[in-house]
């Protein structure tokens, strides 16, 4: 099997990862549930998770990091909690369903408004246009760092300086950005980073959260138990239990630690260079097959991720061919963008996602190229 699939999820992890999560499971109690070694222990990997986090995007302290399940509960978490009645909000056409679905929530329930900045054609955005849709009653503006269909990577520093300039805040969906490509709060300002970890942070499935600058107030999405103040009618309204209720999953946060670990020991910089090496690779060597329409580049840098179709043939037949007849897992379909989709012109045969880690091989590459070659050559 080779896997094309890590923009949605890495499947090839660093050893350390299962490891660290095995380690885990046999020896954690609850986080902030006790005072013997079990608890303490699964508090002190917690903790260091929260530190490293925050030192990866340039954030104010392991205090500003809460825990959420993956980067879509931690975008609900953030716009449900940011968003009150009367609110404008922002946003692209690039979204994600994460981001889209919250707030075309507020909207279907008349407690707030949202303007949809388009895309082009190229995956390109206009800032000028997202300039202009501010209001004076915009709250926020949510953003994906970087489109999960193309890859395009959007400049997040001049669009936390346009949202200030209208006094709103800047909320970044870096889903398929944290890990491979720098994030810094502190440089850029931005206000809210959403992540997950098991993609580019090469962690468990289950695991993700949000950054929070200080002076952000995130109002909680979930109440409960805490492990804290618990005679308090109210759940406590310091960070970064604010934002979370009920037992954390600590097992899959032991495998976080390890896979920032990992990263922070190859280099963002290199790791995405390695990325983006393999990316160039493959599209160099598909884009000239007779048939093959490639998507996107009309963004400040790319991701991994290559998307194309296959003259008329529905992407869904190719990923199975893909799969079937080369044992080469992609994704196919809408891809939780329903707009981008709209942008490319594809929301009816969907597009095929080949996105690569660096733990992929110059030769799986190849073995992909060739892959393409032969089903152009038996679609056309």
């Amino acid at each position: 099997m080779i896997y094309f699939d890590n923009a949605a999820t890495t499947m090839l992890k660093p050893p350390g990862v299962a490891e660290a999560v095995a380690a885990a499971i046999g020896a954690f109690g609850g986080v902030g549930r006790g005072v013997h070694g079990a608890s303490l222990d699964a508090g002190m990997t917690v903790f260091q998770a929260r530190r490293k986090l925050s030192d990866l995007f340039g954030g104010p302290g392991a205090k500003r990091v809460a825990f959420a399940s993956n980067a879509t509960e931690a975008l609900n978490v953030a716009l449900f909690g940011l968003m009150q009645p009367g609110d404008h909000a922002v946003t692209t056409a690039a979204s994600h369903n994460s981001v889209l679905r919250p707030l075309f929530r507020l909207q279907d329930a008349g407690t707030a408004d949202v303007s949809v900045v388009p895309i082009g054609s190229d995956g390109s955005l206009d800032y000028g246009a997202f300039d202009a849709a501010f209001r004076p009653n915009t709250r926020l503006a949510a953003v994906t760092h970087a489109s999960n269909l193309t890859g395009d990577v959007y400049d997040i520093a001049c669009l936390a300086e346009i949202a200030h300039a209208h006094g709103a805040l800047l909320v970044v969906d870096a889903a398929q950005t944290a890990g491979v490509v720098p994030i810094d709060m502190a440089k850029d300002r931005l206000d809210v980073v959403c992540f997950t970890g098991h993609k580019s942070l090469f962690g468990p499935q289950g695991t993700g959260g949000l950054v929070v600058a200080e002076g952000v107030d995130v109002a909680p999405l979930k109440v409960g138990g805490s492990g804290t103040h618990s005679y308090d009618r109210e759940h406590p309204a310091f960070m970064p239990e604010r934002l979370e209720a009920g037992t954390l999953n600590a097992h899959g946060i032991a495998g976080l630690l390890a896979g920032l670990i990992y990263i922070e020991g190859k280099g963002i910089d290199a790791l995405r260079a390695e990325a983006l090496a393999l990316a160039t690779r493959f599209a160099d060597g598909v884009r000239a097959i007779p048939g093959v329409k490639l998507y996107g580049g009309g963004g400040a840098g790319r991701t991994g991720i290559v998307a194309l179709n296959v003259d008329d043939a529905d992407s869904s037949l190719v990923a199975d061919m893909l799969n079937v007849d080369f044992g080469i897992c992609t994704r196919a379909g809408a891809h939780c963008a329903p707009l981008m989709h709209e942008a490319l012109g594809t929301e009816t045969q969907g597009a095929v996602r080949f996105s690569f880690s660096h733990l992929n091989t110059a030769e799986e590459i190849d073995a992909g190229i060739r892959a393409v070659t032969e089903i152009a050559g038996e679609l056309r």
